[in-house]
């Protein structure tokens, strides 16, 4: 059965406005409550901020970025979430951009899968008390957490293309997608997790699949490629990303972001299903074919309606949203 969840649709800026969200969770029967990393407020401090006030629900986060925390400090950060809410906690990492990297570290990584392999390793180590040094290329690791017993922090790798994926196989708890429609996912992300260097030769179980999905129901007065361009524009100027949406079958143009409108890019990712859009019966179909492509959690992503609408309309979407899921 498919878990559906929501995204804290804005970064932030002073705590209080997360617990809206943190209410719709408690309240609506919504699985888990995911937040990105934030280059304004951290989401450990606005979830632990949510538990104070009195709204104590399961957190993940989808994605941290490697580059700004040592795996020791990514550790104490998530174990540390898991006490203060006293719910499950998935600690979401990624290597983020070549040009976060540089910003970050001086350099980009030379093999992100590599950094993600060791960061994992590393992070998964400090949270068990796995007694082996991790000495690898890009990480350092031999300290270890004190054994306190607590809910459950799972690992999430940030996944969008193969390699990350088998990556995620051998080590990770939880694949995180963001902005992958549902046919890459079966046909591409789903069986990677499970083959080659992934999961199977691993000898573990496949990691669950949780998938950011952005989506807005259609209304009056709505344009679809802007609500898209607001929620993914700064993705449609990643290669990395472009990448990732023609191989899921987005018609999008040749060359950067730059050599074509923007909102006639933003509307491919809506005609190619990237971005979920349209009346109530037809998210639902679309979102259906997310479930039957494997995921195991739906992250209802309405970042394009609080950007455009506000936080109060995107709250109301997501109320609206999940009612239609629990009665479909």
């Amino acid at each position: 059965m498919t878990d559906y969840s929501i995204l804290v649709p804005f970064v932030p800026r002073r705590p209080e406005q997360l617990l809206p969200f943190a209410g719709l969770v408690h309240w609506t029967g919504a699985s888990r409550l995911w937040q990105g990393q934030g280059m304004t407020t951290e989401p450990y401090q606005g979830f632990a901020h949510a538990a104070g006030a009195g709204f104590r629900v399961p957190t993940g986060l989808g994605v941290t970025l490697m580059p700004m925390r040592h795996p020791y400090e990514a550790a104490l950060q998530a174990k540390s979430l898991s006490l203060i809410t006293g719910e499950s906690v998935v600690a979401g990492f990624g290597p983020g951009s070549k040009d976060m990297q540089r910003a970050m570290l001086g350099e980009p990584y030379r093999s992100p899968l590599t950094a993600a392999r060791e960061y994992l390793t590393a992070v998964r180590a400090a949270l068990t008390g796995t007694p082996d040094v991790v000495a690898g290329e890009y990480w350092h690791q031999a300290g270890r957490l004190a054994p306190l017993p607590g809910p459950q922090v799972e690992l999430g790798l940030g996944v969008l293309r193969p390699g990350m994926a088998k990556v995620a196989g051998e080590l990770a708890d939880v694949a995180i997608t963001w902005l992958t429609p549902a046919r890459y996912l079966a046909e591409t992300i789903v069986p990677a997790l499970g083959a080659g260097a992934g999961a199977g030769a691993a000898g573990r179980a496949v990691p669950r699949v949780a998938a950011i999905v952005p989506v807005a129901l259609a209304a009056d007065g709505r344009d679809p490629a802007k609500l898209a361009l607001a929620s993914n524009g700064a993705h449609l100027s990643l290669p990395h990303y472009r990448d990732m949406l023609r191989q899921g079958g987005v018609a999008l143009p040749d060359g950067g972001f730059d050599t074509a409108d923007p909102e006639s890019q933003a509307l491919a990712l809506v005609k190619g299903d990237a971005f979920v859009y349209g009346a109530a019966e037809e998210v639902l179909e679309k979102l259906a074919a997310y479930r039957a492509a494997g995921v195991d959690e739906i992250v209802l992503n309405v970042t394009g309606v609080a950007a455009l609408e506000g936080p109060s309309a995107a709250s109301h979407e997501l109320k609206r949203l999940l009612q239609l899921l629990n009665r479909s």
